[in-house]
């Protein structure tokens, strides 16, 4: 299935953020860009990298202008209690979405039902609430926030300069491209 364009559906969970628990639905994804990146499973291996690593360019997502939302099938207080628990986890400021009926995974494709787990799917959405890019791992393969964020950005820029479109490895104010005839054979 092609997600791309696709508007998420409504929803309501609750995440742990804060030091506090709070619901989460369709309504807050809208109006601003967002990062709805899942991940397997609290209190495992190559997940507490991941968050760390969004954790560490939070900022920079905030400038963006984006928010993130880590979701696993975990609920709210096994959030709560990795948070406390692991140092790298701890770093995490964006709300860490409960999914424990997959809802939200069934939805975004990405829910191995055998295992109860989700792969590792990055989904950015646009402040409409429709999807503009989303990638999706096997269990084993993390992901770079950096890459994200870079992803977001080109995503930003081509919904802001629809007649223009951005190489590979673009970053903010590098040189794009305007598709037409005159590029034909020339790249």
């Amino acid at each position: 299935m092609n997600f791309i364009g696709k508007e998420i559906e409504d929803f309501k969970v609750n995440a742990y953020q804060d030091g506090d628990v709070k619901s989460v639905t369709k309504s807050d994804l809208l109006g601003h860009w967002s990062i709805v990146f899942f991940y397997p499973a609290d209190f495992s291996f190559v997940c507490p990298t991941e968050l760390g690593d969004l954790a560490d360019n939070y900022d920079a997502f905030k400038k963006a202008g984006a928010e993130i939302y880590s979701v696993s099938e975990d609920t709210e207080f096994v959030h709560q209690a990795w948070h406390e628990k692991s140092d790298e986890v701890g770093k995490v400021q964006y709300p860490m979405v409960a999914d424990p009926a997959g809802k939200l995974a069934r939805f975004f494709g990405v829910l191995d039902e055998d295992a109860g787990q989700a792969y590792r799917g990055v989904f950015i959405i646009d402040p409409e609430g429709k999807v503009r890019s989303y990638t999706i791992n096997d269990m084993g393969i993390g992901r770079n926030a950096q890459e994200v964020l870079r992803t977001l950005e080109a995503a930003q820029f081509v919904a802001e300069h629809g007649d223009r479109v951005c190489p590979a490895n673009w970053k903010p104010g590098e040189k794009t491209l305007k598709p037409g005839t005159q590029l034909v054979g020339k790249i």
